[in-house]
Parts: C-alpha cells; structure tokens; sequence
C-alpha cells in the first residue's frame, strides 16, 4: 500500500490511496486537483523529496468543494467589569478522495 505526504493549505497530510479528508478550501471550480509529495513510502522502499518528489504525483478528486465545519467560540470574559464578548467562526473546507500515488 502506497502512502504519501501532502502539503496544502499550510498543513501537511499522510494519505493512502483511496482515503477520503478534509483540507482548507481550495480555489477553483476543478473536480480533479493534483498534489506534490513531499514523501512517498511503497513497502520498504522511502523516497524523500528535497522538497518535493521527482515524477511521482498525487491524484484526487473533489467529494465536496465548499462546506462549514462545525461552530468554534471564543469568550472574553473579565469578571466584575461588565466586560463579556462572544465570538463564533465556521472554517470553509474541502473534501477530497485520492484516487492514486504515482
């Protein structure tokens, strides 16, 4: 089983083929995208990249281009000074399918 480190929004992600996550949202209205390792392990073969893979990409597909996650708040709360603030925020992200690791 092939498996791969992918960079993208900041962050970077193992992946399997065939493995469905969620990243940051991604630009476009593409339903295929493509990645850059920056490693891939094949059984007991490792290739790192200096800082990406040579000849090796990763394919995908777009489950789901633009949904919320669920609500985070942030309180500001100072006790006896009538000091109380409550902020909400929902992250805009993708959902994404490899389809394969070559």
């Amino acid at each position: 089983m092939k498996k791969a480190v992918i960079q993208t929004g900041g962050k970077q992600y193992l992946v399997t083929e065939g493995e469905t996550f969620e990243v940051e949202l991604l630009k476009g209205d593409d339903k295929k995208v493509t990645f850059e390792p920056l490693l891939v392990i094949d059984g007991a073969n490792v290739q790192v990249g200096a800082p990406i893979v040579d000849k090796v990409k990763v394919a995908a597909e777009v489950v789901e281009a633009d949904f919320q996650t669920e609500k985070v708040t942030s309180i500001r709360y100072k006790a006896k000074k009538r000091v109380h603030k409550l902020h909400g925020h929902r992250q805009h992200k993708t959902s994404v399918k490899i389809t394969s690791i070559a």
